[in-house]
């Protein structure tokens, strides 16, 4: 990104003017955090966090148990307050603006809850309800990524008799309906068969291609290698490590061919 400090002193008035056109028409990130932490009782959950995420990117958030990664993703849902920084979603503050940055965003959580006694299509037709949706518009934009997850007979079912994946299909599905250009998943392809979860890779993928900025959570380090653009590893609530997964493995110090797996157990010292 170009801005007034990246540009000679000695610069022609054009060239200035260039730059500052430059810097003006460069791309305001969907996701901001900037200082953000957390601590309970005095135990430091999160500290000091900031990154940036921007449409387009799929950008994976990694770390050991306890590391922040639910921490993190609990303060940009507005879900705690942050004893430091601050985060924006789309313009928005994730604290003092949590409902509007709650209906402008999609999510899924590792272990969803749904009401047993509906089925898969009644929770969508409720979620739509709620969102104030165009109920056949949603529907007809739902309809392929329902075929992509294999879900069509599955929608006449109790949620009380889902299986674990069968609820991350629906809450991806739930997390999609509003076509959110920020998307906020945590252990998206956790529970999923193999055939299902590259499925939602590509899926993840295309939401991305098409301008969504995709966050998420993963232990699958693998897939994060992959599909993801960026990498940020926590440890005991710290960054450690930021950017592509070459660079990543640059900062863990093993060599370039090395798994990400290997440069992550070296970043945290397992």
């Amino acid at each position: 990104m170009t801005d007034s400090a990246d540009t000679p002193a000695n610069a022609s008035p054009s060239v200035a003017a260039s730059a500052a056109r430059a810097s003006s028409r460069a791309p305001a990130a969907l996701v901001s955090v900037v200082g953000l932490g957390k601590t309970f009782s005095g135990a430091v959950a999160l500290d000091g966090l900031d990154f940036e995420l921007h449409a387009g990117e799929v950008v994976g958030l990694l770390g050991p148990n306890g590391a922040g990664k639910t921490t993190t993703l609990k303060l940009l849902l507005g879900l705690l307050r942050p004893s430091q920084g601050h985060a924006r979603i789309l313009g928005l503050d994730c604290t003092h603006d949590s409902q509007r940055v709650k209906e402008r965003i999609g999510f899924t959580a590792d272990e969803p809850q749904f009401y047993d006694f509906l089925t898969g299509r009644e929770t969508l037709d409720f979620v739509i309800s709620v969102r104030g949706l165009d109920p056949v518009a949603a529907w007809a934009a739902l309809a392929e990524t329902v075929e992509v997850l294999d879900f069509v007979s599955q929608l006449a079912e109790l949620t009380a008799s889902y299986s674990h994946g069968m609820k991350k299909k629906l809450s991806l599905l739930c997390a999609l309906l509003h076509r959110p250009r920020v998307l906020l998943l945590d252990e998206p392809t956790n529970g999923l068969d193999p055939t299902t979860a590259l499925r939602v890779r590509e899926l993840l993928r295309r939401e991305a291609d098409a301008g969504a900025a995709v966050l998420l959570s993963t232990h699958m380090l693998d897939m994060a290698d992959r599909m993801c653009d960026r990498i940020l590893v926590l440890d005991r609530g710290r960054k450690i490590a930021a950017g592509t997964s070459d660079e990543v493995r640059a900062q863990a110090g093993v060599a370039a061919d090395a798994t990400l797996e290997d440069a992550f157990f070296k970043l945290v010292g397992a």
